[in-house]
């Protein structure tokens, strides 16, 4: 019988996590190292070993009726993307609300998580910890890992030749923190990613020039849509995606790059990528294609060699005189409090999980990895629902739970990123990153049938047809999952049916 569960890290997806052990009759116990609560969305004046960091002007990429807690929205008043400190704000409240801070041990690292000698029978962990200077050891039935996967920089110099000989400063884009101090430098940014953009954009109104340069190039989307609503409002509908799924591949493939296409002619602007069908993460910026067409920012490709004081690219081309490097090149995962560090990676360092969330290769599923699955969707509800269905599977309720049999046919292959995330979506839409990718709606829709709390859309029709439409054409929204079943919320209804009134407010 699972009791105890350890909880590592206090960020959005520790919070979900502590929350609903909580509503299943758990004893959570959560370690964070830090002296407070957020995680990634926690800002610092100096990035913090260990835990994530993020530049002082970061904002939300997901609106805020999209990117709440299933069962907390956001205050009315708050814009509908927001900055880190608000963010960060909400969280703060979303855990005095539940009470959750109680449970959540601050400045307490982590040092091992390994299983104890009678795991096959018990599934229970050790797990030991470090306090001003004093080690301890607890023994849990279940261990919830929440740690995020933006906190190990991967910073890849060996593909990069001559970097070594370069005069100027290089470092990783987690050091960055603020613009002022490049003023008037040339900067090289490496990387077309959300940082990598966010960061060009930001330097490119002090920097006397700055570069980007691209590998493989990115759809770069806006955060406002057609009518000045939020993207992923108008995107992420179970419409669209089930839209998605019965159209044949080749439609389907043209449809998605005429959508990207709408506003600007990526290729136009060095930015198609070369895998034009890609599915992968998209990066959200408002203002990069202005920037290039001002001349601010300058698309530049892959680097071939630095040399002291130069740049030579693929094209053949050379940049003089450059004075800083910007590494946006993502990060790695890392896990080091594990003992056993194949228990979550496989082979050439990827993380290999059974929905995105369970281990497959334990006796006993009573290990769960929250928050590491990336959609084109939230990850704030994402995680919140990955935590109900964990717990559930902690307590051996899952309706359609035959563990065993998942672990057998897993453990003698490799499993691939559309098994892991359980998605219909073919793997090569998602390009080849080494993150957990998946379609939102399909992901979520999997979960929650697991647990029973997917909405019936047929049966709404026929009772509630109003509720339905919206559910169907209607954003995605977490309440959607707190209409039926465990964990059920008495507000789930009145949120869907005012999310357009808080959006417009």
């Amino acid at each position: 019988m699972v009791r105890r569960v350890a909880v590592v890290g206090a960020g959005a997806s520790g919070l979900a996590a502590i929350k609903c052990c909580l509503d299943e009759g758990l004893e959570p116990t959560c370690f964070e190292r830090s002296e407070d609560i957020g995680g990634l969305w926690r800002y610092t004046d100096q990035a913090e070993e260990g835990r994530a960091s993020i530049y002082r002007t970061v904002f939300t990429n997901s609106c805020k009726e999209m990117m709440c807690y299933s069962d907390f929205p956001f205050p009315d008043d708050h814009p509908n993307y927001m900055h880190n400190t608000k963010l960060q704000h909400y969280l703060c409240k979303y855990a005095e609300h539940f009470d959750l801070l109680r449970h959540i041990r601050f400045k307490t690292l982590v040092t091992k998580i390994k299983k104890r000698p009678d795991f096959s029978v018990t599934g229970q962990w050790e797990v030991v910890t470090q306090r001003d200077g004093k080690e301890e050891m607890a023994i849990f039935d279940a261990v919830m890992i929440c740690s995020g996967h933006h906190v190990y920089p991967n910073l890849p110099l060996t593909d990069f030749p001559g970097i070594r000989k370069f005069k100027g400063r290089y470092f990783h884009s987690r050091e960055y923190k603020k613009p002022e101090e490049f003023r008037g430098k040339k900067v090289l940014v490496i990387g077309l990613g959300n940082s990598g953009s966010d960061i060009a954009v930001e330097l490119s109104a002090v920097a006397s020039q700055v570069y980007l340069s691209s590998r493989s190039g990115s759809w770069v989307m806006s955060r406002v849509w057609d009518n000045g609503y939020p993207w992923d409002m108008l995107v992420v509908t179970r419409f669209r995606s089930w839209l998605e799924n019965i159209l044949p591949q080749a439609l389907s493939n043209w449809l998605y790059v005429r959508g990207m296409n709408r506003f600007f002619k990526h290729e136009n602007f060095g930015l198609m990528p070369l895998n034009r069908t890609s599915r992968k993460e998209p990066v959200f910026n408002d203002d990069l294609p202005s920037r290039i067409a001002c001349g601010m920012v300058v698309i530049k490709p892959n680097v071939k060699e630095f040399r002291e004081t130069s740049v030579l690219f693929q094209d053949g081309t050379v940049q003089d005189d450059v004075d800083v490097v910007i590494f946006a090149t993502g990060y790695g995962y890392s896990y080091p409090f594990m003992e056993d560090d194949s228990i979550i990676k496989s082979r050439d360092n990827q993380v290999t999980l059974y929905k995105g969330i369970l281990p497959p290769q334990l006796e006993k599923p009573t290990m769960a990895v929250i928050g590491l699955v990336l959609s084109l969707g939230p990850i704030i509800p994402t995680a919140d629902l990955q935590s109900r269905w964990a717990v559930k599977v902690f307590q051996g309720r899952w309706v359609d739970m035959h563990w065993a049999k998942v672990c057998f046919l897993l453990m003698g292959s490799s499993i691939s990123q559309q098994q892991q995330a359980g998605s219909k979506q073919k793997l090569g839409q998602y390009g080849d990153s080494t993150t957990l990718q998946t379609d939102y709606v399909t992901y979520m829709d999997q979960l929650a049938s697991a647990i029973g709390v997917k909405p019936n859309v047929l049966k709404l029709l026929l009772t509630d047809p109003r509720l339905a439409l919206e559910i169907i054409f209607g954003p995605c929204s977490p309440y959607q999952f707190r209409l039926v079943g465990p964990g059920k919320w008495s507000g789930a209804r009145k949120a869907i049916l005012t999310q357009w009134d808080r959006t417009l407010r």
